[in-house]
């Protein structure tokens, strides 16, 4: 027993890989490609990948909403997780690292499951919240330009349903959230959110120690 989350060593993260996590071939594919770039740092880890496609099941989602699409790998662990006439609505501004997304998505099968939008995130959840979308998506997941966070998050709590979830990445910034010599916008950014997010009534709360720090929060 333990009254506080394990170290995360190399070895105990080599066999959480190997016993814990069952990684589609396609998403391995598309990890091993992205290792490659020099912002290979910016995608989420297998483990990560998973438990998503674990809550998506779970929630029984069927559309869902990604801002930050990066290569794709948490976009196509989610549509692998949804039933064959599921959705996802993803925001990228770059169409470099989306090319990647799209090869591996087609590669995958899921392709169909995915409608990218190629402009900044917020004028598509504008978009959808105008068009009378609020409430009509079962999970949404931001891992995006940082200083938008709040913004974001406010869209897309609007656009989830009652008991939907709103996932939120990079809640812990590599430990700079605590240190006061960090007051760049980022870091202040994800700080305030925090801090914003576990008074929020309107939602119930969790932050998880996985990855770089993962906020779950469900709309109540």
């Amino acid at each position: 027993m333990s009254s506080r989350t394990l170290s995360m060593t190399d070895a105990v993260h080599a066999y959480l890989l190997q016993v814990g996590v069952r990684e589609h071939p396609a998403l391995a594919a598309l990890r091993q490609e992205t290792a490659a770039l020099p912002a290979a740092g910016m995608q989420i880890s297998p483990e990560q990948g998973a438990c998503m496609q674990m809550l998506v099941r779970l929630l029984g989602a069927r559309r869902t909403l990604e801002v930050g699409v990066f290569t794709g790998y948490s976009s196509l662990a989610v549509a692998l997780a949804l039933p064959a006439d599921g959705e996802i609505i993803s925001c990228d501004v770059s169409a470099d690292w989306t090319a990647m997304a799209r090869r591996h998505w087609q590669a995958a099968g899921v392709a169909n499951r995915i409608r990218l939008h190629l402009r900044p995130a917020l004028e598509t959840l504008d978009a959808l919240l105008g068009s009378g979308e609020a409430g009509a998506f079962d999970f949404a997941f931001i891992d995006a330009d940082k200083a938008n966070y709040a913004a974001y998050f406010e869209r897309c709590l609007q656009l989830v349903r009652t008991g939907g979830l709103v996932g939120i990445d990079n809640v812990l910034w590599g430990g700079r959230v605590i240190d006061a010599r960090h007051t760049d916008a980022d870091t202040t950014a994800i700080r305030a959110l925090n801090e914003q997010l576990h008074a929020d009534s309107r939602i119930d709360l969790v932050m998880l120690p996985i990855g770089d720090g993962l906020t779950l929060a469900r709309k109540r």
